[in-house]
């Protein structure tokens, strides 16, 4: 079919109600979520991704999209009215954002982030329809060896940029490895390490991992440190979008803004924490208005929301294009590309077109309605951030238990989430970064079935990998993301 008939194909799939009731209960969920301090993205998308699982394709696709895409924007609410980010990327959102609010203009400072973050969402859109169907021509090229050295890469990438100790990133993404592979063999169909349980014959749940590592380790944290207290009061609460004139003089940090977040985005494993503080340093740096920044100076606001939105198109690019995920929301996305039987990658672009096209108009509504979110929802937001902390995150464990059980129908499953939860808290405590344990364990099947096909082409043969040139440059990028920090490190150590 032609890119005419793609587009009809992909209208008439998001044309049904239950598509668009996806969206809309997507960007709204994200959003609530995204504000709630401590949540995240990460936490919205898992507690979710269980209700997909029964849903139409476009559906559930459409649901998480809108999610992923909305919840990034909701942090910066809780940012900018009680000076808490609702997610870390918005913490650069704060030293403005809510300086403007306690100067009585959290009305312009939610017009700001709101407009700011719908324009970098588009932004790496186009970034996304342009590029990602050319990285998926690129990985035409790529056989089992190359799959394994790209799958390698990225995760000791990812285990690299996540935390300060690269020793505990790769300790973290190894544990992931060894989790993938509890449960059958897939290409000889023996269990693997049951330890003679029969409730790990069948392997653990990525979903029941992932809602454990990330929501429940979350909920039980901050059980253990709770302090009960009462947001500040701000003056202006409420919604004005900034007037055209303030805009064009920002269209400049806008664009600025929007391409960092996507190109840090693309790069996997940095994420939008790293973008928003990149973005406003060199916002800070290169502003007319620059003596302003920190005492509520819109560009401030602008240069982390715009970037920090922007990586979520970004990030998408490696995910689609080569399956490697941008980020940790991009991992749940991932999950339940491969739940709905699409496996990202060229075959996407070439089998699904009209799902990719779809794809990209989901994003394009989800980024239009978080507007319209943002006008009605600034004084409603404001009241849920009064309710009870222990309210909260009790409706954050509920969710996640049905949402563990949910997937299979397996009690096991609520088990291993609450064993998982346990884990993420020990895992936080000895500074181990729980991203890493989450790729790992995603990417761990693909890593040992490319590895084996490509043993099997070459009669076992590891040194033979060496022999392919594009796997041969892959390899020579990871020893060196390997090398730098352990470099940087042991020079710091002798000049110390």
């Amino acid at each position: 079919m032609n890119l005419g008939e793609n587009l009809t194909l992909a209208l008439s799939q998001l044309a049904s109600w239950e598509v668009m009731l996806a969206i809309l209960v997507g960007t709204a969920y994200g959003t609530l979520v995204g504000a709630l301090p401590g949540m995240g993205t990460v936490v919205a998308l898992v507690v979710a991704l269980p209700f997909t699982y029964s849903m139409e394709t476009p559906a559930a696709i459409a649901l998480l999209l809108s999610i992923y895409c909305s919840s990034v924007y909701g942090g910066s609410i809780t940012a900018i009215l009680i000076n808490t980010p609702g997610t870390p990327q918005s913490a650069a959102t704060v030293l403005d954002g809510y300086p403007m609010a306690r100067a009585g203009k959290a009305d312009l400072a939610l017009g700001w982030a709101t407009f700011a973050s719908a324009f970098g969402g588009v932004f790496s859109l186009i970034v996304l329809i342009v590029a990602a169907p050319q990285l998926a021509r690129l990985s035409v090229h790529f056989g089992p060896v190359e799959t394994f050295a790209l799958i390698l890469f990225a995760l000791t990438c990812i285990a690299w940029v996540s935390s300060g100790s690269t020793v505990k990133g790769l300790l973290a993404g190894a544990i992931g490895l060894f989790l993938a592979s509890i449960g059958p063999d897939n290409m000889t169909g023996l269990s693997r390490f049951g330890f003679g349980v029969d409730a790990l014959a069948g392997g653990l749940s990525l979903i029941s991992v992932l809602i454990g590592l990330f929501a429940l380790s979350e909920a039980f944290t901050r059980a253990a440190y709770y302090r009960e207290g009462k947001p500040p009061d701000v003056a202006g609460v409420g919604f004005r979008m900034p007037p055209w004139m303030d805009i064009r003089l920002r269209i400049r940090m806008l664009l600025q803004s929007s391409a960092i977040g996507t190109a840090i985005g693309i790069l996997p494993g940095t994420g939008a924490t790293a973008a928003t503080f990149v973005s406003y340093a060199e916002a800070k740096r290169t502003s007319p208005r620059r003596e302003g920044f920190g005492k509520g100076e819109p560009d401030g606001v602008v240069a982390s929301e715009a970037a920090n939105n922007a990586v979520t198109g970004g990030a998408l690019v490696p995910t689609l294009a080569l399956g490697i995920p941008g980020d940790g929301g991009t991992v749940v996305l991932l999950g339940a590309l491969l739940i709905q039987g699409l496996v990202p990658g060229v075959q996407l672009f070439q089998n699904n077109p009209e799902i990719m096209i779809g794809a990209f108009i989901v994003i394009l509504i989800a980024n239009l309605l978080m507007v319209l979110f943002g006008v009605l929802g600034a004084q409603g937001f404001r009241r849920i951030m009064g309710l009870p902390e222990p309210l909260l995150m009790g409706w954050v464990v509920l969710m996640s238990v049905v949402g563990a059980f949910a997937v299979r129908g397996n009690p096991i499953d609520v088990v291993v989430a609450v064993l998982a939860g346990i884990f993420g808290v020990l895992l936080r405590l000895a500074g181990v970064p729980v991203a890493p344990v989450v790729i790992g364990m995603a990417l761990g099947t693909t890593l040992e079935q490319s590895l084996r096909q490509g043993l099997m082409l070459n009669d076992g043969s590891f040194l033979a990998f060496f022999g392919e040139p594009i796997a041969v440059g892959i390899f020579a990028v990871t020893v060196v993301f390997i090398a730098a920090p352990i470099y940087s490190a042991l020079r710091k150590g002798r000049g110390a």
